[in-house]
């Protein structure tokens, strides 16, 4: 197998567990944090999901226009670490708890990189969705059929390994 192999299904891996763990806690960071009601929590949620299912189209588009699959997953892996790390530091309390009582004071601040972090998320999941496979699928040789067919096996596994796994763990981990 290519070393490349490795690092492709570990990042998906990875990818799959951080997505699906933040999705599994979202709609209460939107009820109990943001203090948004049921509707606007489930709304926001649904179009945030609808979203990473939108973005591929433009992740292909990159990829097979612009710049390549290697370079659109990386580029595309930094604005989701990226998004991951704004959507984190919007959940901080002491971010705008001026007066020190437990709640953030300034919502809309907390609002403002919620979503930020929410388009920037759904921009890199969507957009490494069409290239992740394709990648891997290229990194081998013509006479390496079993290999490449193996490899689609273990690399469909890591997504839904890590999507199951992420979404058993994360609310235990919450709670």
């Amino acid at each position: 197998y290519p070393l490349s192999i490795f690092f492709i299904v570990i990042n998906e891996f990875c990818e799959r567990f951080s997505y699906y763990g933040m999705r599994a806690v979202l709609v209460l960071y939107f009820k109990y944090f943001l203090q948004w009601n049921d509707n606007l929590s489930t709304a926001i949620y649904h179009t945030f999901v609808a979203l990473c299912y939108l973005t591929p189209i433009l992740g292909a588009l990159i990829a097979d226009s612009w710049l390549g699959k290697f370079k659109t997953i990386v580029t595309l892996s930094v604005v989701y670490t990226f998004g991951q790390a704004v959507m984190s530091v919007s959940s901080i309390n002491d971010l705008s708890d001026d007066n020190r009582d437990g709640s953030p004071d300034n919502l809309a601040l907390h609002i403002a990189l919620s979503m930020t972090g929410l388009i920037l998320i759904a921009l890199g999941t969507g957009g490494i969705k069409p290239c992740v496979s394709a990648f891997g699928g290229d990194q081998f040789e013509d006479d390496q059929e079993k290999q490449r067919s193996r490899f689609f096996s273990i690399f469909y596994l890591s997504i839904n390994a890590g999507s199951l796994i992420s979404t058993i763990v994360t609310p235990i981990l919450r709670g």
